[in-house]
């Protein structure tokens, strides 16, 4: 067996701390996947030239939720710190939050043919050089949106498949449930979860208990190669209570406060400070 490469083998370990909990199944999932996903993924979008597609936004009982938006943020402002060019995509009411603060392209509510064509034409007019979802709904078998307790969303929800679908460049998604565009690759292993799981593909797909968390490893990856502790500019507090502000809910109780998925900002933080023990910002304990 060959040795593994120093970056293969931080990889493997930044994609073992990512499902560590294992709060939704995705440590199940993580088996089919090859590893070295987050370095591949991390190469494509620190190499990228053109503009670079983020989108985000899960639709929780009318408004959206905070793990996704968080991790997009961060990732946006990552980019913009290596001198790129990343635009936040989501529908309403996200875009109309955001789009004061980032540079934001909208998507059509309930209109797959409408994307479709909004997907077409902005790829005509722009040079796009990765497309990103995080934590972005992903359409099911019978082509409808499915939350994580089976329930039908699609009225509700924006449609980016087509961005991935059509997308003239590599793509990458972050997921934690099964239900996430960029699940399709591991369709055959969701059918152990209990989802309602999503059939859209993607080049890359980055599974974690959280997905705000695999945005983190992305910019850890940045941070190595730029020789710049990105990760030490990431404020989960701010962020989470920047968005509580604008009306977002937490995904798993559904109350507007500044968690994630149930979890207070202090264990994105603590992702964080492993994440930069494992990039050498920080000593080993």
């Amino acid at each position: 067996m060959c040795p593994l490469t120093p970056e293969l083998q931080l990889s493997r370990a930044i994609e073992d701390l990512l499902v560590a909990r294992n709060l939704r199944g995705m440590a199940t999932i993580q088996k089919e996947l090859s590893a070295g996903y987050v370095h591949r993924a991390a190469k494509t979008l620190f190499e990228a030239q053109g503009e670079i597609l983020i989108s985000t936004g899960f639709p929780v009982i009318g408004t959206f939720e905070t793990d996704g938006p968080v991790g997009a943020i961060a990732l946006y402002n990552a980019l913009e710190a290596l001198g790129k060019n990343p635009i936040l995509v989501c529908g309403d009411p996200l875009y109309s939050k955001l789009v004061t603060d980032f540079e934001c392209l909208q998507l059509a509510i309930n209109d797959l043919e409408g994307a479709k064509q909004q997907a077409l034409n902005f790829y005509e007019s722009r040079d796009i050089g990765c497309v990103v979802a995080i934590e972005r709904p992903g359409l099911n078998a019978q082509g409808k949106y499915c939350n994580m307790r089976g329930e039908d969303i699609s009225h509700g929800c924006a449609n980016f498949d087509p961005f991935m679908t059509f997308a003239p460049c590599p793509t990458i998604a972050i997921g934690d449930g099964g239900n996430e565009i960029g699940m399709g690759n591991v369709i055959d292993a969701l059918r152990e979860l209990d989802i309602t799981p999503s059939v859209t593909k993607c080049d890359e797909l980055i599974v974690a208990d959280v997905s705000n968390w695999g945005a983190y490893a992305l910019i850890a990856y940045f941070s190595l190669w730029q020789k710049l502790d990105l990760l030490a500019d990431i404020d989960c507090q701010q962020l989470l209570a920047y968005l509580s502000k604008h009306g977002s809910v937490d995904g798993v109780t559904r109350r507007n406060e500044p968690t994630e998925d149930g979890l207070d900002a202090t264990q994105g933080e603590a992702l964080i400070t492993e994440l930069r023990r494992l990039t050498g910002y920080l000593p080993n304990e």
